[in-house]
């Protein structure tokens, strides 16, 4: 029966000077605030994109009655088609103005709301923050204050000599 060899020599690993400091940046407040930013951000969009898409974008629809922006474009070559769709199935090259103008209004919407969503979260944020007490000054200050008051009363109480 062979026996367990009872210590295993494993050789140093030496990690590179470099790993420690990418570790150390990694784990900096800022960057890691900024990870957090970068997730929240994308769940963020996502409702940010329904919003415009769904509640505010319909509304535009109707305010400039119900004009779809995606089919005004341009065939610079290729067959014409009725939309935009079908010329791209027939490889038509297109400038699709319809689609940038529905970008454009699109970050101008979500611009809007984010403003917003800041400003009330400023203001949240503020009323939270009360602004705190001056301390108070302190023992040696109000010692020489007190002194003072006493040298003054002193002061005013003396006679004027009379000549």
């Amino acid at each position: 029966m062979a026996q367990k060899p009872t210590h295993l020599h494993v050789p140093d690993i030496h990690a590179p000077s470099w790993l420690g400091d990418f570790r150390a940046f990694l784990m900096r407040g800022n960057v890691v605030d900024l990870a957090v930013g970068v997730i929240i951000g994308a769940a963020f969009t996502a409702i940010v994109n329904s919003l415009v898409k769904d509640i505010f974008t319909p509304f535009l629809g109707l305010l400039i009655g119900g004009i779809d922006f995606t089919n005004l474009f341009i065939t610079l070559r290729g067959p014409h088609m009725a939309t935009l769709a079908d010329a791209q199935k027939a490889g038509a090259v297109t400038l699709n103005i319809g689609v940038f103008l529905n970008a454009v209004i699109q970050f101008i919407i979500i611009g809007f709301v984010i403003f917003w969503v800041v400003r009330i979260i400023s203001r949240f944020a503020a009323k939270k923050e009360a602004p705190a007490a001056p301390p108070p000054p302190p023992r040696s200050e109000l010692l020489l204050q007190y002194i003072l008051d006493v040298l003054k009363a002193q002061e005013k109480t003396k006679t004027p000599p009379t000549a």
